[in-house]
């Protein structure tokens, strides 16, 4: 058996990135939520709004990808 190591590598530390990657967006969603929480009406919580929704959504986004990538019957 062969292992293909710097194949390995890369899907490692692209792993590694998106997940990093996912884990701060997710985390600017909160942020962002905080925000309107604590403005509770105005401009600056409707923008807090919408930065936590669009995080969320790209967090949802790379995880549907992932999903269809695992998931052969979705090709």
């Amino acid at each position: 058996m062969h292992i293909d190591w710097p194949a390995l590598a890369r899907v490692a530390a692209v792993s590694l990135g998106v997940t990093v990657a996912v884990v701060v967006v997710f985390t600017l969603g909160v942020l962002g939520l905080s925000r309107a929480a604590d403005r509770r009406a105005g401009p600056a919580a409707t923008l807090a709004r919408a930065q936590a929704g669009l995080c969320f959504l790209a967090c949802a986004v790379v995880v549907g990808y992932g999903i269809y990538l695992i998931v052969p019957q979705l090709h």
